[in-house]
C-alpha cells in the first residue's frame, strides 16, 4: 500500500506492528512479524531514514503520526515525480528538436507544414492547447473561430481557457487591436484577464493574426484571417523572423493596465473602462458594443467624463487623465 512512497510491504509491516503495539523492541517485532532481528532492525534503520519512526534513548523505535510522517513523505514524492516528469518533458522536447532538425536537413519542405481544411485545422489547434507548456504569444484580431459546439467563441470561455494556461506557468502575451473589440464585452474581459496576469497590450491596427507556442512552432493562417488554411511554421530561420516580428509589435503597442484604482478622487468602474477604451482609439459605435448601450447613451457618457475632466477634445481628455494618474 505504501510502497509509492518508498516503503516496502515489509518495512510498512513493521511500521503497522509499531502502531499498533505499546512500545515493542526489536525482538518483540521480529517474533511478530515472523523474521529475523537483523532483518527487523535494517527496516528499521530504514524506516527512521524515511523519517516515520525514531528511536529513543533505550535503543527502542516509536511510530512517528502518519498524519505527520506519511505526509510528508507523500509531498516529498509528489515534487520528486513532479520534477521528473518536467525533466523528461524537457527531454523530449529535445529529443523532439533534434529529430525535426534531421528531418530538415533531408527534407527542407517540412519547415512549413500546411493544413486545410476546417477539420483539420480545428483538430491540430485542440491538440497543440492543451500542450502548450511556457509562451502563448498572440497578434489577435478577428475573423474568430467558433468553438467546438459550432457556438461562437465567448467570453466566458475566452476567460478560462486563458486562466487555465496561466495556472500552469504559461506567459501569455496578447497585442490586440480595436477590431479585437468588436465581441460585446471583450475590452472587460481584457483587462479583467491584465489584472490577473495576461500581458496585454494594443495597436491601432494589426496587419495579421498570429501564434507562437514555446517559442517552437507558430501558426499562421493563410487565406482570408481565417483559420480554414494554416501554416504551421517548426524551428526554423521562419520561425526566428516570426518571433523577432512579434517583439517588434509588442514594443511598439500600448500596455492595457489591469483592475480598476481604489481612491475617492479616481473614476468609478464604468467610467476608468471607457477611458481605457478611448486610449485604445475605439469609436463611439464599438465601446457602445462593450458596454452594452445605445451608440447615442455611449456618447452621451464620453461627453460626460470629458466635461469631468475640462477637455474640450478625446486627445486633452486622455491627456488629462493620464496627469491625475487614472491612465
Amino acid at each position: 500500500m505504501l510502497g509509492a512512497l518508498g516503503i516496502s510491504e515489509f518495512d510498512e509491516r513493521v511500521y503497522l506492528l509499531l502502531l499498533s503495539e505499546v512500545d515493542p523492541g526489536p525482538s518483540e517485532i521480529a517474533v511478530s512479524v515472523g523474521a529475523s532481528p537483523s532483518r527487523v532492525r535494517r527496516a528499521l534503520a530504514r524506516l527512521s531514514a524515511l523519517g516515520v519512526v525514531r528511536r529513543d534513548t533505550r535503543g527502542h523505535y516509536e511510530p512517528v503520526s502518519p498524519d505527520t510522517a506519511l505526509a510528508a513523505l507523500l509531498n516529498q514524492r509528489r515534487l520528486e515525480v513532479e520534477l521528473a516528469f518536467t525533466e523528461v518533458q524537457s527531454a523530449v522536447a529535445d529529443l523532439a528538436h533534434v529529430h525535426r532538425a534531421g528531418q530538415l536537413r533531408s527534407d527542407p519542405d517540412s519547415l512549413v507544414e500546411v493544413l486545410s481544411g476546417r477539420e483539420t485545422v480545428d483538430r491540430r489547434l485542440e491538440e497543440l492547447s492543451p500542450a502548450i507548456r511556457t509562451h502563448l504569444w498572440v497578434l489577435d484580431k478577428p475573423p474568430y473561430r467558433p468553438m467546438a459546439n459550432g457556438q461562437p467563441y465567448t467570453n466566458e470561455a475566452e476567460t478560462a481557457e486563458t486562466l487555465a494556461m496561466m495556472k500552469r506557468g504559461v506567459e501569455v502575451r496578447s497585442v490586440y487591436c480595436p477590431e479585437s473589440m468588436e465581441r460585446p464585452g471583450r475590452f472587460e474581459t481584457i483587462v479583467k484577464l491584465a489584472s490577473l496576469g495576461e500581458h496585454s497590450r494594443l495597436l491601432p491596427t494589426l496587419p495579421f493574426k498570429l501564434r507562437i507556442v514555446d517559442r517552437r512552432i507558430a501558426l499562421l493562417p493563410l487565406v482570408g484571417e481565417v483559420y480554414d488554411s494554416l501554416a504551421v511554421i517548426h524551428p526554423s530561420g521562419i520561425l526566428d523572423a516570426l518571433i523577432e516580428l512579434f517583439e517588434v509589435y509588442w514594443e511598439r503597442a500600448e500596455p492595457i493596465a489591469g483592475g480598476c484604482p481604489q481612491p475617492d478622487d479616481q473614476p468609478s468602474e464604468s467610467d476608468l473602462l471607457i477611458l481605457q477604451m478611448l486610449k485604445a482609439g475605439m469609436k463611439d459605435q464599438a465601446i457602445a458594443r462593450q458596454l452594452g448601450v445605445s451608440p447615442r447613451t455611449a456618447t452621451r457618457r464620453i461627453a460626460e467624463i470629458m466635461a469631468d475632466l475640462g477637455a474640450t477634445t478625446r486627445f486633452q481628455a486622455g491627456v488629462n487623465a493620464a496627469t491625475r494618474g487614472w491612465l
